[in-house]
């Protein structure tokens, strides 16, 4: 019923730049949160950045003034806009979103993630 698709990782280098895109489609009603998780292997998954419809956003402290998250709340779509890129950032990166959806006559709310994009920096 719902999908979320993301886009953008790959390979940078250190100091580089990279831009991830997060679109959800499907039996969308309104979307409260959509937000950016990430996982190194060995690690647990941690919150990375998160934004509410209403335009409210939290970051990690590891990536306070580097990444910056935004939305398209018209096109269901965030964001994830990395500068500085560090290699302790090497993780996949997934997309999270908190919905309400249509099912029948009824809107239910549920989470979603995306299948997850590799981000590596390294030199």
């Amino acid at each position: 019923q719902v999908q979320l698709v993301e886009s953008g990782g790959g390979l940078v280098q250190p100091g580089g730049s990279l831009r991830l895109s997060c679109a959800a489609s499907g039996s969308i009603f309104s979307i409260n949160t959509m937000g950016w998780y990430r996982q190194a292997p060995g690690k647990q998954r941690e919150l990375v950045a998160v934004i509410s419809s209403g335009g409210s956003i939290n970051y990690a402290d590891s990536v306070k003034g580097r990444f910056t998250i935004s939305s398209d709340n018209a096109k269901n779509t965030a964001y994830l806009q990395m500068n500085s890129l560090k290699p302790e950032d090497t993780a996949v990166y997934y997309c999270n979103a908190d919905l309400m959806y249509y099912s029948g006559i009824y809107r239910r709310r549920s989470a979603y993630w995306g299948q997850g994009t590799q981000v590596t920096v390294s030199s």
